[in-house]
């Protein structure tokens, strides 16, 4: 029911920035940005739930700000100061519901986008 596609994700030197957006339809409820690298498990990034409350991983906070823009219809996640741990394959995510107790928890989503990589190099 709701579909996602992400855009805006690429190579950048590390200290660079990258903003990520995610085309939803709707726009609605808990949703969230994660990520994969090579060899690792999809890890949460960052999410924001219908209130507006956002949840960071604690490697990017300070980093990344994650954002709905209304006027868009879109999931952004503008990502500041890159590190190349930040390099990974980038999804965006979203529930049905307002709240959810996890909200970086790969399994409590439903809604997937394709993903985008993203590439940080030193």
């Amino acid at each position: 029911q709701v579909q996602l596609e992400e855009s805006g994700g690429g190579s950048v030197q590390a200290g660079g920035s990258l903003r990520l957006s995610c085309a939803a339809s709707p726009l609605t409820g808990a949703m969230g940005w994660f990520r994969q690298a090579p060899g690792k498990q999809r890890e949460g990034v960052a999410s924001i739930d219908g209130l507006s409350r956002t949840t960071y991983a604690p490697s990017v906070k300070g980093r990344f700000i994650i954002s709905k823009d209304v006027a868009k219809n879109t999931l952004d996640l503008e990502m500041n100061t890159l590190e190349p741990d930040d390099t990974g394959m980038y999804y965006c995510a979203a529930r049905g519901i307002q709240w959810i107790p996890r909200p970086l928890t790969p399994d409590e989503y439903t809604y997937w986008g394709q993903g985008i990589q993203v590439t940080v190099s030193s």
